[in-house]
């Protein structure tokens, strides 16, 4: 903010649910003139606008959804100086003559939102991003101001060249999201590791990423014959189903969507309790983001990953390796994506430092590996003997699958053809569910004991890995199956339920869900979770008291408060009724 009030360039990161927003917006409101924001999505800049404008900043955007009587208003708002705010996307932002007609209005600044755009080392390269290097030529008094969520040193250097910033600050907080509670677990059976989550999360919404449209639609179809409310989203829907059921969502407390990475970049929604990622997502950028769009309210929330070996194969086939450019990269951060979910360090501290940050070493509390979800393999020095012999007793000619069944003792007519019945390391894991002995190989394979090559993705003993074989160093495995982590006593964000009267605060969400159909708004523009278990918490009796509930200020005070707290004495006094 200091930068922005200042007129210096910056860089600025901030994980999801960080406040990159109000990094822009609250000086905004303090200087004169308007700030023009750049984002890439219309749903974002609607969201954004209606939430100012219900704290009465005046906020407009331009974007193709609006009809011509619209854009006029907002052309007109423009002309009058009227407006703190403007978003617009980039593509219309360097139109011939808009950049012009900018000039003739007092633009403050620039925020550049979704800033990892404009790098092709970023996460989500745009090229139409890169047409922003015009701001600096065009407005070359006026500050650029960068933000972004997922962006390592690399990123943020290419950003700042990009934009053609001039000596920007780079401001980077802290990555790690501590009321996010992370595990990461082999894939066993869809419903039953999926719907163990949905049912701790009852009432409750939650996003579940799939890698595949097909995985999607049949997710989805099988959790509302459930009769759960859940709905696909992906790039194979109209453009109407997606913007329906992203609204559906967004307004209900209660709503699932089954989704590819399509969904839920600029969705705001802070009362999301749980992020599935069945399957493994591209790269540590994509899971820090997708992941952080859960608990923005500062509340606990779940982020389950579920895995396998066939999800990197999966990427593999779909992402564009053999891009000279941007290839080696991308294989990068899939070995890297694949050793989180087979390591066994604690979760928060492994995307941190891949952000270039660090933790103390000391247990986190919320994450499987710390919380003791992650229960170790007392015998694992054994356990992977065994298995790194029989690859190398193989000849390591063979992928995983063709392993797995020498070491349970199948009698495939390849196997036996082979001979490899007759192997010393044939059924030495007979006793084992073969699942878990395709994870303790893709653990081993995090851990660098094992690696692939060619098409078929043969397996191989590295050099680590023969030091196993020497018992000069052991790995860790996992124990077969187990539950997801559960935040311990003590952990980040504990207590966030002490002192709330439940009761209390489902009668607020009723009465919140009724005033945001009334105002056509999503509910949590109306209060965040955050606040109404403080109110459940606090139980005001007086504006006075209201206004030192989180999250309520004068306007909303002024225009909730009435109904609130009669809410409130009505549940103190065992009433049914509802406040109206």
């Amino acid at each position: 903010m200091t930068c922005v009030m200042e007129g210096k360039d910056s860089v600025v990161v901030l994980p999801t649910g960080g406040g990159k927003s109000l990094c822009y917006q609250t000086p905004a409101m303090a200087m004169d003139g308007m700030a023009i924001v750049v984002s890439p999505l219309i749903s974002l800049m609607k969201d954004q606008v209606d939430a100012l404008s219900e704290v009465g900043v005046p906020a407009a955007f331009l974007n193709s959804s609006q009809s011509a009587p619209e854009r006029q208003q907002v052309a007109a708002l423009i002309r009058a100086r009227k407006l703190k705010l403007l978003y617009v996307a980039p593509e219309r932002l360097v139109l011939d003559g808009f950049l012009t007609y900018l000039r003739q209005s007092n633009v403050s600044f620039f925020a550049v939102d979704e800033a990892h755009c404009i790098s092709i080392w970023g996460h989500d390269f745009r090229p139409e991003y890169r047409a922003l290097q015009v701001l600096k030529e065009q407005f070359p008094g006026v500050a650029v101001h960068a933000y972004t969520a997922t962006a390592t040193p690399q990123v943020r250097e290419d950003i700042a060249t990009q934009l053609a910033l001039k000596n920007p600050e780079m401001l980077v907080g802290s990555f790690d999201r501590a009321n996010l509670i992370y595990s990461a677990r082999p894939k066993v059976e869809q419903l039953a590791q999926i719907g163990e989550i949905i049912d701790r999360h009852k009432g409750e919404s939650g996003i579940i990423y799939c890698i595949r449209r097909a995985e999607v639609d049949a997710l989805s179809t099988t959790l509302r014959k459930q009769g759960l409310p859940a709905l696909p989203y992906h790039a194979g829907l109209s453009d109407e189903d997606r913007r329906r059921n992203q609204d559906v969502f967004i307004r209900d407390d209660d709503s699932i969507v089954v989704s590819t990475v399509a969904f839920g970049m600029g969705i705001d929604k802070p009362n999301v309790r749980y992020v599935v990622h069945w399957g493994m997502p591209k790269s540590l950028e994509h899971y820090q983001q997708e992941s952080g769009r859960a608990g923005r309210d500062g509340l606990d929330a779940d982020c389950c990953l579920f895995y396998s070996g066939g999800d990197i194969v999966a990427w593999k086939r779909m992402l564009p390796l053999d891009d000279p450019q941007a290839g080696p990269a991308m294989r990068r951060k899939l070995d890297t994506m694949y050793s989180y979910c087979t390591g066994i360090t604690c979760r928060h501290r492994m995307l941190v430092q891949y952000f270039g940050q660090d933790l103390p070493d000391e247990p986190c509390g919320a994450c499987d590996v710390c919380a003791g979800g992650a229960d170790l393999m007392p015998d694992a020095l054994t356990v992977a003997q065994k298995i790194l012999s029989c690859v190398i007793r193989t000849g390591e000619s063979f992928g995983v699958t063709y392993n797995v069944r020498v070491l349970c003792g199948s009698k495939d007519q390849r196997i036996l053809e082979n001979g490899h019945e007759r192997l010393s390391t044939w059924g030495l894991l007979s006793d084992v569910n073969r699942t878990n002995i395709r994870s303790w190989i893709e653990q081993l394979t995090g851990q660098e004991y094992l690696e692939t090559y060619g098409d078929y993705q043969v397996l191989r003993v590295t050099a680590k890995g023969r030091r196993v074989l020497t018992g000069d160093e052991s790995p860790k495995l996992l124990k077969p199956s187990g539950r997801a982590a559960q935040k311990t006593k003590g952990g980040p964000a504990a207590g966030s339920w002490e002192g709330v009267d439940r009761d209390l605060f489902e009668r607020l969400k009723d009465l919140r869900r009724e005033i945001a159909t009334e105002k056509n708004l999503p509910a949590y523009m109306i209060f965040d979770d955050a606040a109404l278990r403080d109110m459940a918490r606090r139980r005001p009796a007086s504006v006075q008291e209201f206004l030192a509930v989180r999250g309520v200020g004068e306007k909303k005070a002024h225009e909730y408060g009435s109904r609130f707290l009669t809410e409130i004495r009505l549940h103190a006094e065992g009433s049914t009724l509802r406040a109206r």
